[in-house]
């Protein structure tokens, strides 16, 4: 808590997201997701990635490209876990991070509607086509990442008069 130049108390507070609100904040413009594999030798490695959100089916996932043969990639196929985090950088600040292990494909008939998907979200509709095939070839990955944790938080950054919070009994 701190003191503002009105005297009044004020404490931080900020406000656990649901699942529905989740998937919105993950989907909502062109957020890049901060991508954390282990190394082989099992030093951290972080990256940012481009991203959608597949919700089609009872559970979400997280789906993304990355090269077979890069860091990412190396890391990916000798650990699957993975842990991301994508934030909002304008107060108040929020962000939502999930821990998962990477499900990997190297079958380009999958990977080409997904690759177009995220090159629309990032590059817009007119580049959709030729990105997304420049990212469905041989030696690129699709990796889909099942959450098994997720911390989401929002509002960060908000201020509240201590006399509105209450205190649990």
């Amino acid at each position: 808590m701190h003191h503002s130049g009105t005297g009044s108390t004020f404490a931080h507070v900020s406000k656990r997201m649901s699942d529905n609100e989740v998937r919105r904040f993950l989907s909502s413009g062109t957020r890049t997701g901060k991508l954390a594999t282990v190394r082989p030798d099992g030093s951290p490695h972080v990256v940012p990635i481009w991203f959608v959100v597949d919700d089609s089916g009872p559970d979400w996932s997280l789906v993304f490209n990355t090269g077979r043969d890069t860091v990412k990639g190396r890391a990916l196929r000798n650990d699957a876990r993975v842990s991301i985090c994508v934030d909002d950088e304008e107060p108040p600040f929020a962000y939502v991070r999930i821990d998962g292990e990477a499900d990997l494909s190297d079958d380009v008939d999958e990977m080409l509607p997904w690759s177009t998907r995220i090159a629309a979200r990032y590059m817009g509709p007119d580049q959709a086509d030729a990105y997304g095939r420049r990212n469905a070839v041989d030696g690129e990955l699709l990796v889909r990442v099942k959450p098994t944790k997720v911390v989401a938080l929002s509002g960060i950054a908000d201020e509240v008069d201590a006399a509105d919070v209450r205190s649990p009994r």
